[in-house]
């Protein structure tokens, strides 16, 4: 893409530029499907002018916007490059990390095109990147770190993008298998009085992340793979007194292990292992008065060498849009009411439905 330098109008003291994109890329797929693509940059910059004629794209308005236009269509060209489309949300995020940079609130060097084109896993058809500046970090510690901790509220892709990075660990023969697991605890329900053996009543816990494989593996291959051990899911309860070597090992809903529970699953590491353990701390379903062990074990590894802590917020939620509000309100109300998740501490204690938030 071709751009002319940025006029300045004395006037009225605004800046014009003139973006020409190669003949290479048909202007749809820069300007979106009737044009959806030109209406997020236009509203996320209201107080500029930009027109489309040809293939030459100018922008008139602030200088600093129209500068940051000119930016978002670079950034837009490099995705294209390498042969992936653009989307509506791939734009707003773009728009949102290079604002962050412009302001001074990004704290790293990397662009949206770096963040957009990281391919992590390509499988049945498909390819899983990174979203959000954050989840590419936390990507990128996941290669770096022994044990990474992957905090954040739903929908931020912590235990999606674990799994894509197990399973690429898997097929590159980093790894000779990988284990998943979760704590069974009851969110509203005692385990005990569903009908069923103990396999039917623990699977609902586990499904979830059946559900991440069957989007990584071909599903044909998956209860083969199970079968010999490759690929194990199974409940936490069932690591203790392991050692696991030669693994990628997840542990998802770490919100929900006591303190006892997440210490037993850290000494579980064995040679040429890495761990990878997930979970939202606002959303603990413990019983009354037991701490959770992710909460605490923040304050015992922050700054041990080889475990990072990756911490997401609703800017990385990768869900509709309404759920990155949703978390924001909540956090909001919390903030203002002095409660957890809605609800005052201990109140579910008291019902029996839901134990207090663990500390």
């Amino acid at each position: 893409m071709t751009q002319t330098p940025t006029a300045h109008t004395s006037a009225q003291d605004q800046a014009r530029a003139r973006i020409s994109v190669p003949a290479q890329h048909p202007m749809v797929t820069v300007l979106g499907s009737g044009d959806s693509l030109l209406r997020v940059i236009e509203k996320a910059f209201p107080a500029a002018d930009i027109h489309v004629r040809g293939n030459e794209i100018s922008a008139v308005g602030d200088p600093a916007e129209v500068a940051l236009i000119q930016r978002v269509f670079d950034e837009m060209m490099l995705v294209l490059r390498t042969g992936q489309p653009m989307t509506e949300d791939a734009v707003e995020r773009s728009i949102a990390m290079l604002k962050a940079s412009d302001n001074g609130t990004s704290d790293g060097p990397e662009t949206p095109a770096e963040v957009l084109t990281q391919n992590i896993l390509s499988s049945r058809g498909r390819t899983i990147r990174p979203k959000t500046l954050n989840q590419k970090r936390y990507v990128d510690a996941i290669d770096k770190h022994t044990i990474v901790f992957g905090i954040g509220p739903a929908g931020t892709g912590k235990t999606y993008l674990a799994m894509a990075k197990a399973v690429q660990a898997l097929q590159s023969k980093q790894v000779n298998r990988i284990i998943l697991t979760r704590p069974a605890v009851e969110a509203g329900e005692r385990l005990g009085f569903l009908p069923g053996t103990l396999y039917e009543k623990i699977d609902p816990y586990l499904r979830p992340l059946y559900d991440a494989l069957h989007d990584m593996l071909d599903p044909d291959s998956i209860p083969r793979l199970m079968a010999a051990g490759t690929i194990e899911v199974a409940p936490l309860a069932y690591m203790r007194g392991r050692t696991l070597n030669d693994a990628f090992i997840i542990l998802d809903e770490a919100q929900n292990t006591s303190p006892e529970q997440m210490k037993m699953f850290l000494t579980r590491l064995g040679f040429d292992s890495k761990i990878v353990i997930t979970g939202d701390v606002t959303q603990v379903d413990l019983p009354g008065g037991t701490k959770s062990g992710l909460r605490q074990v923040q304050d015992i590894l922050e700054g041990v060498e080889d475990v990072h802590f990756s911490r997401l917020s609703s800017q990385d939620v990768v869900r509709h849009k309404l759920v990155g509000r949703i978390v924001d309100a909540y956090e909001k109300y919390d903030s203002h009411h002095g409660t957890e998740n809605g609800a005052h501490p201990g109140s579910r204690g008291k019902t029996g439905a839901k134990g207090s938030k663990g500390k």
